[in-house]
């Protein structure tokens, strides 16, 4: 306030008429050009019955003055850009269970709204170093914990599923597999990281069963299709196997007594503020939870 009324007084060469302009009486502009000459250690202004005048250091100062005011202004506006940065664009990673089947309905009403998302598909693994390193404002991994230097909340459940093409020999049994079966043929499944490759791996090691996964394959598309055409069993979540279990082209088959349950977690970066556009998507998530 005292730096806009000394270039006010500069520009109009009255105190009176500088202090009608920033909005207060003269004796408030006068106390507080009088202050601001204290704190400078300057004379500012020539005060004499018919009016105030700016003093040679007064000049120099109004320059000076005008420079900071700017800057001022520069940073109250580029601050507003990044509060309508954060709001119109929102960066996810997910793991591709969530980022398949579960976001495009989350992103919805976003998208609508005209925010602009930009989405990136890795294993959980990966999710939280793209967190860390700032690359994403939100993420969505398979697990149950929150690694260190994030937080987080569940925001759904899920579970694995043992699924078969119709033709195989699984398909056709009366009773539940005993987990010591995984461990004899090889499993599709996806790589080492995913979140259902760690899920299948800590359930079987329960029972002292190693799981042997081959092929790996990096998407659910590719392994829902290598167990359709019969190349083996694969371990999927069982959200994405639905429609293939509803029209009859896989058929699941159950595990006795192996634990395939897991928590999809929203995951942030410990400490920091979710963006006004990571905070919507995160309301805008379901309050129903399958298990």
């Amino acid at each position: 306030m005292s730096l806009r009324l000394l270039v006010a007084v500069g520009q109009v060469g009255s105190l009176r008429t500088a202090a009608s302009h920033v909005g207060v009486s003269e004796p408030s502009a006068s106390r507080r050009l009088a202050r601001l000459e204290k704190v400078l250690g300057l004379i500012l202004l020539e005060r004499s019955p018919s009016g105030s005048r700016l003093t040679a250091h007064g000049i120099t100062v109004v320059g000076w003055a005008e420079r900071v005011l700017a800057a001022n202004r520069d940073l109250a506006g580029g601050a507003h850009a990044l509060r309508l940065d954060q709001t119109s664009q929102l960066r996810v990673a997910a793991s591709l269970t969530v980022a398949e089947y579960l976001l495009p309905g989350w992103l919805a009403p976003l998208q609508r709204s005209g925010v602009a998302v930009s989405l990136r598909m890795a294993n959980s693994a990966e999710i939280p170093g793209l967190l860390l390193d700032a690359q994403v404002d939100v993420g969505f991994v398979e697990g149950a914990l929150a690694p260190p230097g994030l937080q987080g909340r569940t925001v759904w459940r899920d579970r694995l599923t043992l699924v078969v093409a119709p033709t195989h020999p699984w398909a056709h049994r009366r009773s539940p597999l005993a987990p010591r079966h995984l461990g004899e043929v090889a499993l599709i499944s996806r790589e080492p990281g995913s979140g259902t490759r760690q899920v299948l791996d800590r359930a079987l090691a329960a029972y002292g069963v190693h799981a042997r996964v081959a092929p790996e394959l990096a998407s659910t598309t590719a392994i829902k299709a290598a167990a359709i055409a019969g190349l083996g069993p694969a371990v999927l979540s069982r959200l994405t196997v639905q429609d293939e279990l509803a029209a009859g082209r896989l058929v699941e088959v159950p595990v006795e007594g192996v634990d395939w349950h897991r928590s999809l977690r929203a995951l942030w970066r410990r400490g920091g503020k979710l963006t006004d556009a990571a905070r919507r998507l995160l309301a805008a998530i379901p309050a129903r939870r399958p298990g």
